[in-house]
């Protein structure tokens, strides 16, 4: 009887585990492919493009990969993440402009610095206290927003059903404590190029 109860355990947990990868992008978004307003056409564009970003950025040189992240939105690539110098933000921008399909890049790459302790800990609260209130809006559908923020700056990638919803997530990001600024990729389903019918 044991040894079917540890058989029960085990199915449940390999099948809840599987249950993580359908409720978000699976094509290397970050928005949900259930609501990505985006046609399947343009979710596959970006993802290809992503993997090509991916692969340059790791033959360029390995310590990108874990350093630098690339997210990509209807043929417009944002960077962000820490480098060692200004020549490799350079270089890590003219990798993103030869990815056939690249319609824009914005490069918010910051030159390394000394770890701080208190100010990563203050930057993962600002991020979780914007996630929060995104996510008890009714107004905005989370689930289309990524969100960074590095030294109290918020960078906010996603797509707005229409104008209300974009202003109301930049007023949530500003309504939070200690936040200098906010920097924001918010497109709105009619800027994209193909919409999902």
């Amino acid at each position: 009887m044991n040894s079917r109860k540890i058989i029960i355990l085990l199915c449940f947990i390999i099948l809840s585990s599987c249950v993580g990868y359908s409720s978000t992008g699976v094509l290397g978004t970050g928005v949900s492919i259930a609501l990505d307003p985006r046609s399947l056409g343009t979710q596959i564009d970006d993802s290809l493009m992503q993997q090509n970003l991916r692969a340059r950025l790791l033959s360029a040189d390995k310590s990108y990969i874990i350093s630098v992240k690339t997210k990509i939105l209807d043929g417009r690539i944002f960077l962000t993440g820490k480098v060692n110098s200004v020549e490799d933000k350079l270089k890590i921008t003219k990798l993103a402009w030869e990815i056939k399909g690249a319609r824009s890049v914005n490069n918010d790459l910051q030159i390394k610095e000394k770890f701080d302790f208190k100010r990563s800990a203050k930057d993962l609260l600002i991020t979780s206290q914007l996630r929060a209130a995104l996510i008890s809006s009714k107004k905005i559908k989370a689930v289309n927003y990524n969100i960074d923020t590095y030294k109290k700056n918020i960078y906010i990638y996603g797509i707005a059903q229409n104008n209300t919803e974009r202003d109301e997530v930049t007023r949530e990001a500003k309504e939070i404590l200690d936040v200098k600024d906010v920097i924001t990729s918010i497109f709105l389903v009619d800027d994209l190029r193909v919409i999902k019918k």
